[in-house]
């Protein structure tokens, strides 16, 4: 076999890998668009030995080292390959310690946030929410008056949709085929999730045990949709699948990708309308004879972006600092300011042995392409930083890509 074949044996490998994950827990694998004929494989199997699995892993990553694909596509599973073992060996039983777990998953050291970058963003947020009384009472009674009606969510969802769409195709064309499906479910631990079906098509579901807000429901269709998830799934399906990376038609939970995709999505909707995104979004609902300030929901955006590490704190607290469920919802109700129920539900995702390290990919991963975002030129101009928002979309960049740039 030629060295050619060597390196597509080695991605077909990689492939059955990271399909056998999802035999021991159903949806690790999020999405896969590569040839069928691997996935009924991989369903017909015993369901897979993780030790055996993480040996696999292993002797992947030696293989990788001599292989002669290209340097990026020899780096970016290299970092999945790496984010594999640690899953493997947790699925195995070996301990392993949270913060290790989340540097091994998605390449990124966390450490517990400030108190003091807190009790600021509570103060900004007390000049927008003003009035008398508890500042978090004050809140809530703002997310209450920012509610949709639940007979008007398929409006806005709709309206929102179709408007990101519009705006993404300018510069980050899709095929006409591309097409996303909502749909409202129950009982889960996220708010929104994209479904991507291969082809062009997502399904994306929007919880409904979670009320929708005005000011969040822009950011989740552009999150979940355009230029979020599903854009991405699309553009490096067209782009790096079909230019043969193979190793583009899986994509991981606890992995680099995650990372990246959820930092991507949380950048989406300032990427492609801009800061001022709230009074964009005002327009569309006077359309729909909804009211909303604009300039408000910005300005508390603004400030409550200070309280981005709190979540990841509570995780870090569960899971490193061993305290219990209750000391952990009090404290995501302090700073966070949420509500009994709503931290009873973010405990809920922290605490699913699958989803319990993701926090970090919106944390850190918001971090690290904010910071990257920044750092191109032109970063203030809506254009140029979509220009180089698009590179997120099209390459298969990693968090070490990213900081290696950085640095230069």
């Amino acid at each position: 076999m030629d060295d050619a074949g060597d390196s597509e044996a080695l991605i077909t490998d990689y492939l059955r890998v990271g399909l056998a994950f999802d035999r021991l827990e159903e949806g690790f694998v999020d999405a896969y668009t590569g040839d069928p004929r691997l996935r009924a494989e991989s369903h017909r199997d015993a369901a897979p030995d993780p030790a055996q699995l993480a040996r696999r892993v292993r002797g992947l990553r030696a293989d990788l080292a001599t292989s002669d694909l290209p340097a990026a596509r020899r780096e970016f599973v290299a970092a999945h390959l790496r984010a594999m073992e640690c899953s493997a060996r947790r699925f195995a039983g070996e301990e392993i310690g949270f913060v290790e777990e989340v540097s091994q998953y998605f390449d990124v050291d966390i450490a517990m946030g400030d108190p003091d970058t807190y009790r600021a963003a509570h103060a900004a947020l007390d000049e927008v929410v003003a009035g008398r009384g508890d500042l978090a009472e004050r809140y809530a009674e703002h997310r209450s008056a920012d509610e949709i009606p639940a007979d008007r969510l398929d409006d806005c969802v709709s309206a929102f949709s179709s408007a990101l769409r519009e705006r993404v195709r300018v510069d980050h064309p899709l095929p006409d085929s591309e097409v996303v499906e909502f749909e409202v479910v129950g009982d889960k631990p996220w708010s929104g999730f994209n479904y991507y079906l291969g082809d062009y098509r997502s399904r994306v579901a929007i919880n409904s045990d979670l009320t929708q807000h005005m000011a969040s429901l822009p950011h989740l269709i552009a999150h979940e949709a355009y230029p979020g998830h599903h854009t991405e799934h699309c553009r490096k399906e067209q782009l790096l699948v079909g230019s043969g990376q193979r190793e583009q038609t899986i994509f991981l939970v606890n992995t680099p990708q995650c990372l990246m995709a959820e930092g991507l999505a949380d950048h989406a909707l300032t990427a492609t309308v801009g800061p001022d995104w709230g009074l964009w979004a005002q327009e569309i609902y006077a359309d729909l004879g909804l009211r909303f300030d604009g300039e408000r929901a910005q300005r508390i955006a603004s400030a409550t972006g200070g309280l981005l590490g709190v979540r990841q704190d509570a995780a870090l607290l569960l899971h490193d600092r061993g305290r219990d469920s209750d000391t952990v919802a009090e404290y995501l109700q302090t700073w966070l300011l949420a509500s009994p129920a709503r931290a009873r539900q973010m405990l809920r995702f922290l605490s699913s042995p699958l989803w319990r390290a993701y926090i970090s990919t919106y944390v850190e991963g918001y971090r690290l392409l904010a910071q990257w975002l920044d750092d191109g030129p032109g970063a203030t101009s809506v254009s140029a930083r979509s220009a180089r928002f698009g590179r997120l979309l099209d390459e298969p960049l990693t968090p070490a890509a990213l900081r290696t740039e950085l640095a230069q």
